[in-house]
């Protein structure tokens, strides 16, 4: 048995404690992790800073992608969101043992269900150490043990974060076995054969780097496999928002999966709103990739090329962006649903029955109103933090906070019933009454 098989398989009995802790102990717990980050947080600038000096070589040879970079770096701003949203996990309700239904079957004989943990959860992600903080934090709270991946240009990084995080929950009486940082490649290999022990997988990276993770284990997969996102703007748009609102789609974090990757412009609008959304663009290094009529609209400029076949279908994760014109909102959102990933997609429109429209018929998981798509984040939704972005139709959809941790368990509660009462000539009959009634004991 390999030393992270061994690991893994103390973290899954470890979970049984974790699922038992009481609400005070596990925010005692967080409230430590929270003020280690604080204590430490030079040794974790150090430790970043040698990861990203490695990555920035690393980038120079083409042996790491640019925005990967990015993701990467750590500074006393990230390291306090870090803190934040920890934080912001202390203040969620404990949702373990939380009733979600009851039901009287019988007098006496009444059935509950209630939220319970997963179990063992194993998370692998490329870059972002601030993943480490984020479902570490999460999981505790939702009784959930977890393994941890993270990739080789992020392990000093990932190292500190798991040691300091760790070590200041154990100090609270959480079990440090149920926590687990594997730092070989060899391990993730290892791990996706282990659908007997780990009972979820929630990749968090690159469209290749999940799509592998999907393909290649028995393990359920939380995440989604593309961040292609789009922004519709209307012909009833208010020009000076839809401005606002694309431009910070695209350029406040581009490297990101919830950056917008795709502009629809209606073509009544498309002569006042593109000029100047393009000069907004160029002024802020973005690369535009034009269909043939958008570009008879759009000023000559070097950073204005022509948009191939393949644009329409990818995600960039830098300062680049393709813009299509459509007829009209049936156009759009076919657009959408045959070319988006099912992420986040923008309508801009002051038109309601438009905005309804868009909301029934684009089929993804998040979809918005006059809003940047940069608003799916598990944090800006108030999940505390969150474990990732599921695009998929089960389970859990959309930026997944703790609520995508939680399975549930059925509670019988009886007083001596016995089914052959139920059945035959003069059966009982079952009542089947929904209650209004908490489960305890």
């Amino acid at each position: 048995m390999s030393n992270v098989t061994s690991e893994i398989k103390k973290a899954k009995s470890a979970a049984l404690v974790l699922a038992t802790l009481d609400t005070e102990t596990k925010n005692k717990a967080l409230k430590a992790m929270a003020d280690a980050l604080d204590d430490n947080r030079k040794k974790i600038l150090e430790a970043n800073a040698k990861d990203v000096s490695n990555a920035e070589q690393m980038a120079k040879k083409g042996d790491l992608s640019d925005s990967l970079v990015k993701r990467l770096k750590v500074n006393d701003e990230k390291i306090t969101g870090m803190i934040d949203g920890i934080k912001d996990v202390i203040k969620l309700d404990d949702p373990v043992g939380e009733t979600m239904s009851s039901v009287k079957l019988d007098d006496d004989l009444i059935l509950y269900q209630i939220k319970c943990p997963i179990g063992m959860l194993g998370v692998i992600f490329e870059s972002r150490p601030d993943v480490v903080p984020q479902i570490l934090s999460l999981c505790l709270k939702s009784g959930n043990a977890v393994a941890f991946k993270g990739g080789s240009e992020a392990k000093h990084s990932n190292k500190v974060l798991f040691d300091v995080l760790t070590e200041a929950a154990a100090e609270a009486a959480v079990p440090k076995e149920a926590f687990v940082l594997m730092e070989s490649r060899e391990d993730i290999s290892e791990i996706l054969k282990m659908d007997g022990d780990i009972d979820l997988l929630i990749p968090r990276g690159s469209y290749e780097f999940v799509k592998y993770i999907q393909n290649n284990t028995k393990i359920p997969v939380l995440g989604h496999s593309a961040g292609i996102c789009h922004i519709y703007v209307d012909d009833e748009a208010d020009v000076d928002l839809a401005l606002a609102v694309t431009l910070d789609s695209k350029i406040q974090y581009p490297a990101v999966c919830n950056a917008v990757e795709t502009l629809l412009v209606n073509w009544d609008i498309a002569e006042e709103f593109l000029p100047r959304m393009v000069k907004l663009f160029i002024e802020n290094g973005v690369e535009v990739r034009s269909d043939k009529r958008a570009k008879r609209l759009i000023p000559k400029d070097p950073k204005v090329i022509d948009a191939t076949d393949e644009d329409w279908d990818a995600e960039y994760n830098d300062l680049i962006i393709s813009i299509a014109i459509v007829e009209d909102i049936e156009e759009a959102i076919d657009f959408i649903n045959k070319h988006g990933s099912h992420h986040t997609d923008a309508i801009i429109t002051g038109n309601k029955e438009k905005q309804a429209e868009f909301v029934r018929s684009v089929d993804s998981a998040d979809v918005f109103i006059n809003a940047s798509t940069r608003f799916a984040d598990g944090f800006r939704y108030g999940k505390g933090a969150e474990v990732g972005i599921s695009t998929n139709k089960i389970h859990s959809r959309g930026p997944v906070g703790m609520e995508g941790l939680m399975i549930y368990k059925y509670v019988l509660v009886g007083n001596g019933q016995v089914v052959k009462d139920y059945v035959g000539k003069n059966a009982k009959k079952y009542i089947h009454k929904k209650l209004d009634k908490e489960f305890s004991l």
